[in-house]
């Protein structure tokens, strides 16, 4: 396992040293770990990436995959236009609650598109506007089939190379695609991944207000939109939806799937301590020490292989990384890069 934590030389372009975790230095004003993590997915960064979002939705087609037993999940496709040849294929996986047209999605697939990477945004079950596409609820242990959608990407799509790269619980998923699905992928890339779901859960609950409100306020907007399109269900009693983050969540795992306790249940995603053990696929993990939703602890007592890079930032809150007044992320040019050395033909990133 390479971990890097100690300061290291500038923002590196292609041809020269990777980018580092250690190399963001966010202006102090913009140090904060709340302000970073707010920042990420707020208004004003859609605002900003207002041109990005335009250019990558007219460049995209938008594909259902078809994931077996009858599950359905939609993702948008756009081909790569400065090069002959794509680099490779990245798909792009949203966070909680998130969706293919999230900030940090669209920022990172425009990057990805002016470097010669095709870019697939996948929409995880009941994100985005697929409510209907799917009987049955989302929940975080539905494994198999975002495997089944990276294959069949893989399959119609890639005449050239496969990486998955996610955020949040996207580096979770990223991370247990890769895991599963070695012959499939080349290379993954996480941001901030959620490691230890109960911890995640704790820190959630012990934390700022704000983000509990913030994901309790948009998966139950998500849940009414379930139920609208589905009212034959008996989805959740009344007391169940007024209920806390953890008591919705222990409601959804007892009505809504196989585990007999909502710790089995956190425990069958969990990627902590030696769960990555024996991840084949070239990895890495960036994560920043401040990030006040995933504890770093979690990242420090991973068990890791020597083909998968842990790089801890000093600042960047969760999945923010926010670089200056123009809201742009060092995720960028950190995923980018390092799509290049993995993917790339050519092998113009050393």
């Amino acid at each position: 396992m390479a971990t890097t934590e100690a300061a290291l030389a500038p923002e590196a372009s292609p041809g020269r040293t990777l980018p580092r975790g250690a190399d963001f230095a966010p202006p102090r004003w913009l140090a904060n770990p709340h302000l970073q993590s707010i920042l990420a997915s707020s208004a004003l960064r859609r605002i900003a990436l207002r041109r990005a979002q335009q250019e990558i939705e007219r460049r995209s087609e938008e594909h259902v995959l078809d994931c077996g037993d009858g599950v359905r999940l939609q993702g948008f496709l756009a081909r790569q236009r400065v090069r002959e040849r794509a680099h490779g294929l990245v798909v792009l996986l949203h966070g909680w609650e998130g969706s293919a047209r999230s900030s940090y999605v669209v920022g990172t697939g425009v990057r990805l598109l002016g470097d010669g990477f095709d870019v697939f945004r996948l929409n995880f079950r009941d994100h985005g506007d697929t409510h209907h596409l799917n009987r049955e609820l989302f929940h975080s242990n539905r494994i198999d089939e975002v495997v089944a959608a990276v294959r069949a990407v893989r399959s119609a799509f890639a005449a050239a190379p496969v990486a998955v790269a996610g955020f949040s619980l996207g580096g979770n998923f990223a991370l247990r695609v890769a895991l599963r699905a070695a012959d499939a992928v080349r290379y993954a890339l996480a941001v901030c991944p959620v490691v230890s779901p109960a911890a995640g859960l704790f820190g959630l609950e012990e934390g700022p207000w704000i983000y509990q409100r913030y994901f309790l306020h948009k998966w139950r907007e998500s849940l009414r939109r379930k139920r609208a399109l589905f009212p034959d269900v008996d989805w959740f009693s009344a007391e169940d939806f007024a209920s806390d983050l953890r008591g919705l969540t222990r409601a959804l795992v007892l009505r809504h799937t196989d585990f007999e306790s909502l710790e089995a249940y956190l425990d069958g995603y969990s990627i902590a301590g030696d769960r990555l053990r024996r991840l084949d696929v070239p990895a890495t993990i960036l994560t920043a020490a401040d990030d006040p939703v995933i504890p770093v602890a979690d990242f420090r007592a991973l068990q890791l292989p020597p083909n998968v890079e842990l790089d801890i930032a000093a600042h960047g809150g969760h999945c923010g990384f926010i670089l200056d007044a123009s809201l742009r992320s060092f995720t960028g040019d950190y995923i980018a890069q390092r799509m290049l050395r993995h993917l790339a033909h050519d092998g113009s990133a050393q």
